[in-house]
Parts: C-alpha cells; structure tokens; sequence
C-alpha cells in the first residue's frame, strides 16, 4: 500500500531516470560529433587513382571524366582550393594526383575528392567518408567544378 510520500518520491525515482537517459543521448551525440570532425584521414587511403574511365553517379559520391588538356589540372586545383572547408590531404599537381578533403559547415563530415590526370584523360572522383548516401552534394561539388571552366 503506497503512503503519501511514497507517490512523490516514485515520481523524483522516474525524472532521475530521465535525466540519465536524457545525459547519456547527449554524451553520445557530442562523442560522434567529434569523431566526425577529429578523426585523422589516412592518405595512403584516400589518394588512391581514380580507376573509372566514365562519367557516374552513385549513393554517397560521384565521377567525373575529361579529356586533359593544358593547364586542366592547375585549374580544377585552383578551384578546389577556392572552395570553403576545403584542404590539400595528399598529393600534388606535380604527382598528378591530389585528394582534398572538404567539410561540412555544420558538424563537419568530411568528403574527399581526388582529381587525376593519366592517359590523356582527367578523372575526378567525390565521395563522402561516412554514410551510404551524400544527398547529392559530391555530384554537385564536381559540377560546380566543371562550371568554373567554362569561359
């Protein structure tokens, strides 16, 4: 048989939980944020070459093939820097090869995009580090890219 007291000291019982639970989401919220934004990007992973020879779109990243040109290289280098959120992570114009890792503005997800000039061609691949999905924004960085060449 509950007593008067016994009503109030189940609800403080019940909020105590609460706050625990409530503590530990957000514990776990800020410990993936900051294994998102700290977590150290391997270059002998992620400057691999770019092995597609065309043109695709797939679930978190895109290619993108160009027949090289003079200069192509330095140009699309240029405007990669340009972009905000966006370093060198390996890699040179010089190698022929540079990965860049972007991020994002918010918590800081990091994409990587490698452009590579071999066999007459130059070949960008975007992608994201986490997740099965980009929603479109690596397709749309490569695009953005592409426009910048154009006179």
């Amino acid at each position: 048989m509950l007593r008067e007291g016994d009503n109030l000291n189940l609800r403080k019982g019940w909020i105590g939980v609460l706050f625990w639970i409530l503590a530990l989401v957000v514990v776990s919220v800020v410990a993936a944020a900051a294994y998102v934004r700290l977590a150290p990007s391997d270059p002998a992973k992620w400057n691999q070459p770019v092995t597609a020879s065309q043109d695709k779109d797939f679930g978190n990243g895109a290619v993108r093939v160009l027949p090289a040109s003079d200069g192509l290289l330095e140009r699309l280098d240029a405007a990669m820097m340009d972009l905000p959120r966006t370093e060198v992570l390996a890699g040179s114009v010089a190698d022929g090869r540079i990965t860049y890792v972007t991020r994002t503005a918010n918590v800081g997800f990091p994409d990587y995009t490698t452009i590579e000039q071999t066999d007459g061609q130059v070949r960008m691949l975007a992608r994201s580090r986490f997740g099965s999905s980009d929603m479109g924004v690596n397709a749309k960085r490569l695009k953005g890219l592409l426009a910048t060449l154009q006179p």
